[in-house]
């Protein structure tokens, strides 16, 4: 767990304009000051889908965001068709702002019987690791999406696991993080992917904790929570924090007790009419939780 959490913490360094707002990895807690440095930001699916990178960047500076998360596909066009003069650009542009590309979120999988989709998926993997090293990122989101019934359960769980090292091994080289979703149907549940990790051996491969439903399976939140927690990296994506339909001041009790001080990114398929109002209201709730937050 150590050396996990110190190549992460070495490879955050490592990328461009990391440090927010005097806030970041590189900051030592002071002895006044007994909560950790988390940050709050937006992942693009599906609040800023639509807006391309200068405007995506200014409603994050407009609202107090610090952080972003690009997904594939969206208006930004962060994609690994850019030249190396449009990857500067992306790269120049979170270095001349307080917001922080913290990574990329992709769609790429591992679990696909079918053995040459699963070499497109790694294969792509790898370049879209290259795209985030070129922007200034830290890291690439991966995800599991299911466990095929054709297949035993233990052959995909060790497919997906041997896919993780290969594409960790590449991007630790690369001095990047692999970001593993919990995502998907069976995939999403704590116990699956405890099963996956137990096979993962690079430092480089961590878990992105996705607020699902089942994280309320027994044994519970901070059970199944404990199960994977030195696995966690960075990021945990989170939902809309006023609503009661997860227990977020919990969670961030749960992040406090390992000593979590990275990022907690907003998506959620539920578009507010006045989205640049809904991320105000979410950081200042962000905001009233960080400053409840008592270590479990």
């Amino acid at each position: 767990m150590t050396k996990r959490r110190d190549f992460i913490k070495k490879s955050v360094l490592g990328t461009a304009g990391i440090a927010i707002g005097g806030m970041g990895y590189s900051c030592t807690l002071s002895n006044s000051m007994k909560k950790p440095a988390v940050k709050f930001g937006l992942v693009t699916y599906m609040w800023g889908a639509d807006w391309d990178l200068p405007t995506l960047i200014s409603n994050c500076e407009n609202t107090g965001l610090q952080a972003v998360e690009l997904r594939t596909q969206h208006a930004h066009g962060v994609e690994t068709t850019l030249s190396a003069a449009e990857r500067s650009e992306v790269k120049k542009r979170f270095a001349d702002s307080p917001v922080t590309c913290v990574g990329y979120g992709s769609n790429f999988e591992y679990h696909n019987p079918d053995q040459a989709l699963l070499r497109e998926n790694i294969e792509q993997t790898k370049e879209y690791i290259k795209l985030c090293k070129d922007i200034g990122a830290s890291g690439l989101k991966v995800k599991p999406n299911t466990l095929p019934a054709e297949v035993p359960r233990e052959k995909t769980i060790a497919q997906i696991a041997a896919s993780l090292n290969e594409v960790g091994s590449f991007a630790g080289d690369q001095g990047m993080l692999i970001r593993v979703e919990a995502h998907g149907h069976y995939t999403q549940e704590l116990p699956n992917m405890k099963a996956i990790f137990d096979q993962v051996t690079e430092s480089s491969v961590n878990i992105c904790w996705n607020c699902n439903t089942v994280d309320m399976n027994p044994p519970g939140l901070e059970g199944n929570f404990n199960m994977v927690k030195q696995w966690i990296g960075d990021v945990v994506h989170i939902h809309q924090l006023h609503l009661d339909d997860y227990p977020y001041q919990q969670l961030f009790n749960l992040l406090s007790g390992i000593d979590f001080n990275g990022y907690l990114l907003l998506e959620d398929s539920r578009i507010p009419d006045d989205r640049i109002a809904a991320m105000k209201e979410q950081l200042a709730v962000f905001n009233e939780m960080t400053a409840k937050i008592t270590k479990e």
